[in-house]
């Protein structure tokens, strides 16, 4: 019988926690980026919100230089038959409402691992673009990251 406190369900396969898969994914943004001559800073805090009232947010990656803001997700459709993570999309609902009071002028990119569902014959983002699209400022790029050969599917959404 496995121990619960050995058990973890939620966590990558073969990883050691799941922060470790965000740390690493964010390192492997920063040289995405600086392929693009974006050298970006980690935890980069800007003053965000509505009517007057503002609070500092930190995003994942940013340049005040730049004029960028960056949020990486390294979510994977859920084993092990590709369904939705629905949780974790909620997580990319909640970085579109902070780039939506982000200040005016940056730049604003959704980092994403490329996962392709074999099954459904779509990415991830894909999927969260087919499906959220409504709530994806105009502002906003979707860039998705394909580790295995270090290839960048830019989207943009602007009219």
């Amino acid at each position: 019988m496995k121990k619960e406190s050995m058990s973890k369900p939620h966590q990558r396969v073969g990883s050691v926690s799941n922060a470790h898969v965000g740390r690493d994914f964010e390192n492997g943004a920063l040289k995405v980026f600086a392929r693009f001559g974006l050298d970006l800073e980690r935890n980069f805090k800007v003053p965000v919100g509505l009517n007057g009232t503002s609070k500092l947010h930190a995003f994942d990656l940013g340049s005040e230089e730049k004029k960028i803001l960056v949020e990486c997700k390294s979510h994977k459709w859920t084993a092990p038959n590709d369904n939705v993570p629905s949780a974790k999309l909620t997580v990319w609902n909640e970085a579109m409402y902070y780039f939506l009071v982000a200040p005016p002028g940056f730049r604003k990119i959704l980092f994403v691992l490329r996962d392709m569902s074999e099954r459904r014959q779509e990415t991830l983002a894909e999927y969260y673009i087919r499906t959220y699209r409504h709530l994806i400022p105009g502002d906003v790029e979707i860039w998705e990251f394909d580790e295995g050969n270090g290839e960048v599917i830019e989207r943009s959404f602007s009219q």
